[in-house]
């Protein structure tokens, strides 16, 4: 299979797999809300939808009793249907009802000493009692203040008695009167809260665990894990971008990411921590990592469509300055209170659209992958507007709180871009490799062409040098000897042996040049075992004794043709002289060696002759030696007394320059 092949599968089977993620995860999120809303009663389980409710004005925060009789807290209970939540008073908080704005110390102050009692009373009927534990469950209870539930009168559970909370997680709690067989009658809420905040109910589920528990995992799953688990899966790909960012010390876009990823994780932070909900350090970083994650984001927006965005990015950088500075702790200009934050989160859904609207006029039929980051943004919008919705009790409490969502969909959504990336850089290197290969290819051919046309010439040359060397070699040897015979015989000067004795030398001179055109691979040994072969018969019929004494040595990696013409000649001319002129006996012919030359000697028993005074003479046949043996790099020495004459020849072991 090509690899083009495989890189369509993965990417259509990721991008299958990332939709039936998302699908399912939708499908269980509406499937939980619609099962949460309808009436269900079964002998294990019993959904109570209605309710009945009574306030109370009070001031700061009391104790709730340990047992109430609800009949003595008021006689004209009003009733209300479950979910039930209070009316927002959003706009109402946001102007001050008096002449006078009063300052922020004295906002707090007054909005913390002036409380309210809530009191929910559920009638149960229609249940049957059984040997299991009795559960109760409700996706919500909302309240910026302290639960408290009674069972029968009997308080049996309490929350948030240090003050509220960021997160309110669903309340799963197992009801128990003394008496686990008996039928519970009726149960009640009590809510104290900061007056004028928003407040909120969902409806309550009784039975047991075997019939709530699935309710209770299922949102803790979606509402908590699975965002929970996506935000620490999109922070661990962030430090990776990070390291990657770092080694490679360039790439804007993975320095983006890990920054987005960390963003991203502070945010999420307040929706699975369960921190009281106060004016310090983890509140700033909750409501103004909501504005660095949009100016990250539109920081990506402008690096995929390359299009700067000045205006806007100034804009963005002063709402980060200014909300910073105006929330810091030591400051508190804007606190954070019910009163306030959510004006701020309108703020931030402002520069959200501005964001998406902006992106999505860059990127129109420019960039696909900036298109996409901003119809992230824009469902990220979306999530917000539902999530400050619910916030300000315009949505019921069982609806879902989608911001712990933005992480896992950003985290896909920046995955799929990587994905993207890795892909196209996949396909890139493939094609490149292609392009590389053909390329090579055509580069071969073109070597080849060329080696072979300077094969051609080279052969040509060879051949033209070899014929060039031959006839010099026929001239020099042959065609001087043949000339200087001619001459005598018509002269009349020579009898018939001097003229078969110059004959034979002729004859010996092309059998020395055909042995140098036989491939000698840089063998000494074997020229000299070819002169001894040319030769042997001359020796013979001259009566002379032969002692071959020849050893092995190193390899002459250097003997081509007219290097081996040239020993050949000199070891021929010593023969031929020891023949001829010196009538010895025997001949010995050795060979050896030393660490930079290789040596052969020929040496005789005859009377030997003045080796100075034939040099100064000016002889040819030494003078021809000699000047032989420097052109090929090496050396010639005689030595002869009575005793007899050695001839040696030294040849470099190394290629000579």
């Amino acid at each position: 299979m090509k690899m083009t092949s495989v890189l369509w599968y993965t990417k259509r089977y990721a991008f299958a797999g990332i939709m039936t993620i998302v699908t399912l995860i939708t499908i269980l999120l509406h499937s939980t809300t619609t099962q949460e809303h309808t009436q269900v009663t079964s002998p294990a389980a019993i959904h109570v939808t209605t309710a009945e409710m009574v306030q109370f004005d009070s001031t700061g925060i009391s104790t709730a009793p340990a047992i109430i009789d609800s009949t003595t807290l008021s006689k004209t209970w009003g009733k209300i249907s479950l979910p039930y939540a209070s009316p927002s008073e959003l706009l109402r908080k946001s102007t001050p009802s008096t002449a006078e704005s009063p300052s922020p110390n004295t906002l707090i102050s007054s909005v913390t000493n002036a409380t309210t009692i809530a009191w929910y009373r559920l009638k149960v009927s229609n249940f049957t009692a059984g040997a299991y534990p009795l559960m109760l469950y409700t996706a919500r209870v909302k309240v910026e203040g302290p639960i408290a539930v009674y069972l029968d009168g009997h308080l049996i559970h309490q929350l948030q008695l240090a003050g509220p909370t960021w997160y309110w997680p669903p309340l799963w709690l197992e009801l128990d009167n003394g008496e686990r067989s008996a039928i519970p009658h009726e149960i009640l809420f009590r809510l104290q809260y900061v007056r004028h905040t928003n407040t909120a109910l969902a409806s309550v589920w009784l039975g047991s665990s075997a019939a709530l528990g699935w309710r209770y995992q299922a949102r803790q799953w979606l509402q908590v894990y699975i965002p929970m688990m996506s935000s620490g899966a999109f922070l661990a790909v962030g430090l990776f971008a990070l390291v990657v960012w770092f080694k490679r010390e360039q790439g804007k876009g993975y320095g983006l990411f890990a920054l987005l990823a960390g963003a991203q994780f502070i945010r999420s932070l307040h929706f699975f921590c369960d921190f009281p909900l106060a004016n310090d350090w983890f509140a700033w970083i909750s409501v103004n990592s909501l504005f660095w994650v949009i100016a990250i984001v539109h920081a990506f927006q402008v690096l995929m469509h390359g299009k700067p965005q000045r205006w806007l990015s100034t804009i963005l950088n002063g709402i980060i300055i200014l909300i910073g500075l105006l929330s810091l702790p030591i400051v508190a200009t804007l606190p954070n209170t019910p009163e306030v934050t959510p004006l701020i989160y309108l703020l931030a859904m402002a520069a959200s659209i501005t964001v998406t609207i902006a992106g999505f006029i860059a990127s129109w039929r420019h960039s696909s992958e900036a298109m996409l980051v901003t119809i992230g943004i824009g469902l990220c919008f979306l999530y917000g507007v539902s999530d400050w919705a619910l916030q300000s009790n315009f949505l019921g409490p069982e609806n879902w709180y989608l911001g712990p969502y933005m992480n896992l969909q950003n985290f896909v959504m920046f995955c799929y871009l990587m994905y993207r990336r890795y892909i196209g850089a996949l396909t890139h290197v493939e094609n490149s490799n292609e392009q590389l290969a053909l390329r090579l290819r055509a580069r071969e051919d073109e070597l080849a062409q060329s080696y072979s046309r300077l094969s051609e010439i080279e052969h040509k040359q060879t051949v033209a040098e070899e014929r060039q060397r031959l006839m010099q070699d026929m001239h020099d040897g042959l065609g001087s000897s043949l000339h200087s015979a001619l001459r005598a015989i018509e002269r009349g000067s020579l009898d018939a042996i001097a003229v078969s004795d110059i004959l034979r030398a002729c004859i010996d001179d092309l059998h020395l040049t055909i042995d140098s055109m036989e491939p000698v691979e840089a063998n000494l040994l074997l020229l000299l075992a070819t002169l001894r072969y040319r030769l042997g018969n001359r020796l013979q019929s001259a009566t002379m004794k032969l002692h071959w004494e020849v050893v092995d040595v190193p390899s002459l990696e250097w003997i081509d043709p007219r290097t081996a013409l040239h020993i050949l000649r000199i070891l021929q001319e010593a023969l031929t002289n020891i023949v001829k002129h010196t009538k010895a006996t025997e001949i010995h012919v050795a060979t050896g060696f030393d660490e930079r030359y290789v040596h052969v000697s020929i040496s005789d028993n005859g009377a030997g002759f003045d080796v100075e005074s034939v040099q100064q003479s000016g002889n040819k046949g030494l003078g021809n030696q000699k000047r032989r043996a420097a052109a090929i790099g090496g050396d010639i020495q005689w030595k002869s007394n009575h005793a007899g004459t050695k001839v040696t020849l030294w040849l470099p072991q190394a290629r000579p320059m």
